[in-house]
Parts: structure tokens; sequence; C-alpha cells
């Protein structure tokens, strides 16, 4: 299982949404400062050389100015066009959020179902159903500006500034692999600001034992850096019996990140980092999906592994011009490598197992071209390079025994991404408040096979040499209207696509690929603020056609047989979506929620899982016990409702002291893992509603805090993958203790 710690670092002072009076700790307020706004020159969005200083915090009881940067600009999420959640650093850590797998509970219409080496990550049902090293996420994370390696996707949250999560295809300016959404993660940046940092312990049940810190040190008065690490240990959550081998879910992680800031001038500055991290999740234990014993108490024989490891290291370089055009730089190498065991029968009989040792590389390039932000005119321009190689080691690479020694099957080789796009957006800024924005991306993919499938047993080798391409013009055009200070209305048409892959061989016959993914979405908002700026809120609705959804079924031809095709028919989602933020006096609160529809058009499958003697073919079946009529069925991990909502109050104590209470609860509503609606197999994933809370005193550079999620100590299935069950989080509580300086 990966990490779940809950809140890593406590703000001494402040709510959830809140400025609160007097000045945060010096080390936490580069991350947490709720106001912070940024300068278009400025390294990712931020202006290194004078952040917003403690003492500049919103006035006591209002809301603090919210910023994206999700097209290339730092603008106020009130007045940009777009659906997102947006928290600091800070405001992750009340909520609990520590990596991917959290975010659903910040965020409507959002669903991030971990089954251990991977996550099915979706937004409002699109996203990722498959996994395996041709098919591509559908929402993307970047870290400061550059794509992550969606290998290994659980690297924990530490040291973070902001997390921007957004909804809806970003086909301008995310490109390809962000037909659901993405998500921009802000590490907190060197500053000039003196010497600070904070140093955090935790300790909870599960023998869960925490340490992580950072340290900011200005070197020279042009030079900065700052260092950070995140290290963690704890027992498994399972029972395991039976004739078991290996690996039981013991969590081993550490992880560090050194960044160093050159900003000689105003005009130029550069950020250097460098991450590593090392998660021993000791295997990811699972019971069959059919099974009827306790989540926790698993059976098998098969041998357990899990470490991912990744090495990061990005250069974000800006040069403001004298005629105020910014060139911005972003570079980025990462190498990742995930080793993984596994018994996919998830039983104490040794007959079906899985392992796969899984290098990866992934090299990018992006310049960026951004005009002054006044004007009738302003506009954006750039061009990126993505190259994203998987390697496939000879019998360590990717191996399947049906059983060991009988049926071993093995894959080793090389797959090959290569992505290239160029893309701009022109805003027009007429008076009155109206602003019209047009947008367009032209991106080119290119997906290689050079792999081999080995059979030993029966002197099989079958040579997998394949090329698939695919190019798409994606974008955005969008009116709004800031109609005055306190409402703001906008409407849009968004595109998006993902791209295409290729099928493994059946026999010594080579598969047609899978093609790419594409949605059109429209969308009404509105967000508005009221009672001097003590009360937010967005809402927003939206109609998608959302075209070839990449899903593995049984061949049509040949039912015993297993490959991955589209969806023939489009998919129609629909829903609203309505986020709340308000303060009244020392209380602030937030609520989030979503309503969401789906609905297949014309598809007949069917099921490899049961496979089935007779021709299926996709649009006229026709419709069998073994062939299944999938029209009208919904979307894959696309729940009818998610909301969440959390509160805090802040007391003051007499002498400085502050104890401040805070408690987050969220749900999300049932959902199918397959298309096919199957609860027998295991298809139906239950609602999921989690409560947590903290209560931290803190005094000088002083927070003492306990803590506990899941209280209620809920049992439920988190993700459905290769038959077997994958349980959520069981309930965890401790004691923090952070230390500021």
């Amino acid at each position: 299982m990966k990490i779940k710690a809950f809140v890593c670092v406590v703000l001494l002072t402040g709510g959830f949404a809140a400025a609160k009076p007097g000045p945060l700790p010096a080390a936490l307020a580069s991350a947490g400062a709720v106001g912070e706004t940024a300068s278009i020159g400025a390294v990712g969005g931020h202006d290194t050389r004078a952040q917003r200083s403690p003492g500049a915090q919103p006035p006591y009881g209002e809301l603090g100015e919210v910023v994206v940067t999700a097209e290339k600009r730092t603008t106020n999420l009130q007045q940009t066009p777009i659906a997102a959640t947006v928290l600091t650093g800070v405001q992750l850590m009340h909520a609990g959020v520590v990596n991917v797998d959290q975010l659903e509970t910040i965020s409507p219409s959002v669903v991030v179902n971990d089954f251990g080496q991977g996550a099915d990550f979706n937004i409002r049902g699109i996203g990722e159903g498959e996994h395996n090293t041709q098919t591509q996420p559908g929402v993307i994370t970047y870290r400061d500006g550059v794509a992550d390696l969606s290998l290994i996707p659980n690297e924990p949250y530490y040291d973070i500034s902001s997390i921007q999560v957004l909804r809806g295809p970003q086909g301008t300016f995310a490109g390809e692999n962000a037909i659901g959404g993405a998500v921009y993660i802000r590490e907190t940046p060197p500053s000039f600001n003196g010497v600070h940092g904070y140093l955090v312990g935790q300790y909870g049940n599960y023998n869960d034992t925490m340490l992580q810190g950072a340290v900011n040190i200005p070197m020279t008065k042009t030079l900065a850096s700052r260092l950070a690490f995140y290290e963690e240990y704890r027992n498994s959550f399972f029972r395991i019996t039976g004739p078991y081998s290996g690996g039981n879910g013991t969590l081993k992680e550490s992880a560090f990140r050194y960044s160093l800031l050159w900003q000689p001038s105003r005009s130029l500055s550069a950020i250097w980092r460098t991450d590593y991290a090392y998660i021993d999740s000791g295997g990811y234990p699972a019971s069959p999906a059919t099974a009827k014993t306790p989540l926790y108490d698993i059976s098998a024989n098969g041998p357990q592994l899990a470490i991912n490891e990744i090495a990061r290291s990005t250069l974000n370089v800006n040069y403001k011009m004298n005629d105020g055009i910014t060139l911005r730089s972003i570079s980025g190498v990462q190498y990742g490598r995930t080793s993984y065991n596994a018994d996919l029968d998830g039983t104490a009989r040794l007959n079906y197992v899985f392992k796969d040792q899984v290098p990866g590389l992934l090299y990018s390039q992006e310049f960026d071209l951004i005009s002054p932000e006044e004007g009738f005119l302003t506009w954006v321009a750039g061009v990126y390079y993505q190259g994203l190689d998987y390697y496939y080691p000879i019998k360590t690479g990717f191996y399947i025994g049906f059983p060991p020694g009988i049926f071993d099957e093995y894959i080793n080789g090389t797959v090959l991404n290569d992505t290239a796009a160029t893309f701009g957006q022109l805003g027009f800024h007429f008076g009155r408040g109206v602003k019209f924005q047009l947008g367009a991306r032209y991106s080119y993919n290119d997906s290689t096979n050079r792999v081999h499938i080995v059979i030993p047993e029966f002197s099989y080798d079958q040579p997998d040499h394949q090329t698939e391409h695919d190019d798409r013009v994606t974008g955005k055009a969008a009116l709004s209207w800031t109609v005055d200070g306190g409402n703001y209305l906008y409407a849009f048409v968004a595109t998006g696509y993902k791209q295409g892959g290729l099928n493994t061989p059946i026999g010594t016959q080579l598969q047609a690929p899978f093609r790419a993914e594409y949605v059109t979405d429209y969308e009404l908002g509105w967000k508005t603020s009221a009672l001097a700026d003590r009360l937010r809120m967005q809402l927003d609705g939206y109609y998608d056609r959302y075209h070839n959804f990449q899903v593995t079924i049984a061949d049509p031809v040949l039912p015993t047989q297993s490959l991955e095709v589209n969806n023939p028919s489009p998919t129609t989602l629909y829903g609203v979506e309505a986020s709340l933020q308000a303060v009244v006096g020392h209380l602030s609160l937030d609520a989030n929620a979503a309503i969401n529809r789906s609905i297949l058009g014309t598809f007949f499958a069917n099921d490899p899982r049961v496979g089935g003697a007779a021709a299926c073919l996709p649009l006229s079946g026709p419709a069998s016990v073994s062939c299944v009529n999938l029209s009208g069925h919904p979307q894959t991990y696309a729940p009818k409702l998610t909301y969440n909502f959390g509160g805090q109050y802040v007391f003051y104590v007499p002498g400085g002291s502050t104890l401040t209470m805070r408690a987050n609860y969220s749900h999300v509503g049932s959902q199918w893992a397959t298309l096919f609606d199957n609860a027998a197999l295991g298809d139906f994933l239950g609602a999921r509603d989690l409560l947590s809370s903290q209560v931290a005193y803190g005094r000088g550079k002083w927070t003492f805090t306990a803590y506990g999620t899941n209280l209620t100590n809920e049992h439920y299935v988190s993700a459905m993958m290769s038959q077997l069950r994958y349980a959520g989080l069981p309930r965890q509580y401790g004691i923090r203790v952070m230390r500021v300086f």
C-alpha cells in the first residue's frame, strides 16, 4: 500500500481558506501565504526575490486571493474561465493531502482508485481506465511546469507551495495527456528572506513514524538554496495467512529535494531542482474481487514486492525583456523504475503470478513567449517536445506465470513514445469587463514497440515491432464577463485528446492499434463573492461528448483472447459542480459538490473474464449470454455524486497561544470498475465516506497536533484490478510535533 499518512505540517494559526491575524512563521510564509501573488517574470509564476511578507496578509476575516497558473500567467481564480480547486501548501496540510490519492477529498468530480502499482485518476469520468506502457494517463501532473513520469504516481507531497486541480480538458497548455484535467504542483522555491525552515515528527498507530523538514539558505545576494526531505516507516494494515512468500505491505519511504535559485536581476531568474524518492510499499496485498472474507485478511502464496524509485532534475529559466515580453524555458529529465511482484489470483494456490521491473526515462523541453498583461491584445506562444522510453529487461522486465514453470510468458525490449507540439493563445480585452480568449495546440505523437513475447515451454518467440502515429489540433474558445467586483460569468468550448497505442500479438498475428481518444467539452460558469469577500462561490455546468474510450475486451472474433479497443460510439457526460469558501470570525468553512451523469452509446462486447464461443461485433452484437449490450451503461470510475466539506475554528488563548480544531468529511459515490457492470465479478465499488479531524495547539515556534483519519474505520474497496480487490485505508491516528525556525 502507498503512503497514506495524514497531515505533514500544521500551521500555527490560520484557517483553511482564511487569513488570520498575526504573522505566519517565517518558515511557512512562502508556502502558506493564502494571499500570495506573483509576477509574470518570476520562475514558475513566483516572485522569488520579493515574496509577499507575512505582514501583507489580507485583512482579518477575509478570504485571501487565490491564483492559478494554468494559462502560463498568474491570474485570479475568481476571474479565470476555468473549473479548478486551488489549495496552498498549508491548506493541503489541514486537509490531510499528502499524495495523489487524497485529491478526491478536496475537489468535486475527482476519483482516484489506488490499486498499488498505479491509480485510476479520473475527473468527470475521463482519464485512464487501462494500465500499461501503451495507455497514457488522461489526467496529467506537472511539477513546476514539468510533466510527471506517470509510471510512478505515489511520490509524497512535502514542502509544497500550492496544488491546482483543473477539471475538464486542458488541450491548449497541458497537452494530449490532459483529456480529463490536469494537476499543477508548485513546490516551495528558495527565497532571499533569510535562513528559515521547519521540522516535523509524527508517530501513530501501525507504528507509523514520520520525519520531514526543510531549510532555506540565502547564499549570496543573487543565489539561494532550499533543502527538503521526507522519511516514513509504517507497519502493514494486513493480516496475512497461508503459505505466504515475501512482502506484507510494510511501508518504507525516503525522499529529498534540493533547489537552487539564481536571480541576478529583476529580469532574469532560474531555479534548478533535483528530487529523489525511494518508496518500498512492501507489496500490494489483495484478495480476489469476489472474496467474502474480511478486507484486510489476505491469503496468498505468490511473491509480493513493490518498490518505486524516481530521480528528477528540472531547470526553469525566465527572462523578462525590456518590452515586457517574457521568454521562459522549462527543461526536465526523469528516470524512474518500478519493481512489482503480485499474486494475481490472491489465494494460497501458487497458480497465477506476475512480475515486472520496468525502468522509464522521460525528457522534455518547452519554450514559451508571453506578452505583457496590459493592453487590448495579450498572447502566449510555445513549443514542446517530450520523449518517453520504457525498457523491459530480459526475463525481469515483464513476466506472467500461469502457473510458474508450466506456462511462463516474458516480454523484453523497448517501448518508445515521442511527442512534439506547438501552441498559443490570444486574449482580446474588450471594454466593460468583456474578454474573449482563443487557444489552440497542434500535437504529434509516435509510439513504437520494439519487443519480443517469449514463452519458453512452447519455444515461442514472437517479435512485436509496430509503430502508431497520432496528430490532432485541440484548444479552447472562451468568452467571459466581469459583471462587477463580485460577479464573473464565463462560457467556453474546449477540446482534448489522448494518444492511441499498440496491442501485443495474438499468436503470430499482429493486432491493430487502438486509436486516440478525444472529447469536446461545453461549459458555463459563475463565480461570485459577497459579504465583503467573506463568502465565495464557484458554480459550473458541463456537457461532454467523449469519443474512442480505450478499453480492454475480449477479441470480437476470438473471444478467448483479449485486446485493447476503442468504444465505437461516443459517451455522453454532463454534470454540475459547486464550491464554496466562507469566513465567519474565527470560523472558516469550505465545501465542494458535484452531480455527474454518463451514458455509453451503442457498444457490444464479450467480457474477457467470461469469454464466449461466438463472435461479438462492437456495433451490432448480437447480444447473448457472452456478448453484453453495454449501451446506456455508465462510464467507468464516474460516480454520480461526490462531495466534501470541512470546518475549522481557531481559539486564541491568553499568552499568545492558539488552539485550532478542524474536521473534514468526504463522500465519493459508488462506481463501476469496468463497463460490464458485473457486480458478481467485483466490478461494483461501493461509496466511501471518510471523516478526519485534528486538534492543534500552537505556542511560539512549536505546534502539537493530535490527528485521526477514517475515524469511523470504514472498510472499503479502493480499486479493482486484474480480478483483485484493493483495500482502502483503515483508521489511522497519532500525534505530530512541529518546530519552525
